[in-house]
């Protein structure tokens, strides 16, 4: 080699003199994952007293507007499920569950018999 030839060694730099925009040295070793945590009720006490829109739906149709306006009291609309098919459990227009219809004294329920996980972005 001769005196212009550089070894790549000396254009590489160490580590521990690297520093950040603000001065800071840089750390090279990959923060520490939190460890899961169990959470309590208590954790979620500040939400209890928000409210949020349940609707549980038994089915859906699609009609077109002067179809609709023809019926009339004890029309019956078909809809797009079949007795005894889950309905879909929405909260605050995100389906969270699905469920059964229950009938309590006079009035009606529901049983939620699967909760739908999603992946939140």
């Amino acid at each position: 080699m001769g005196d212009d030839d550089l070894e790549l060694s000396e254009f590489e730099e160490d580590p521990a003199d690297q520093t950040a925009d603000d001065g800071q040295p840089v750390d090279e070793e990959p923060e520490a994952e939190i460890p899961d945590v169990p959470r309590s009720a208590q954790d979620l006490e500040a939400v209890y007293d928000i409210p949020v829109q349940v609707s549980a739906v038994l089915g859906k149709s699609t009609m077109e507007v002067s179809h609709l306006l023809k019926l009339g009291r004890g029309a019956v609309v078909e809809l797009d499920r079949r007795v005894g098919e889950a309905i879909d459990i929405y909260v605050n227009n995100r389906l969270v569950a699905r469920g059964e219809v229950v009938v309590l004294e006079d009035r009606l329920g529901v049983t939620m018999t699967e909760i739908i996980k999603t992946d939140r972005n």
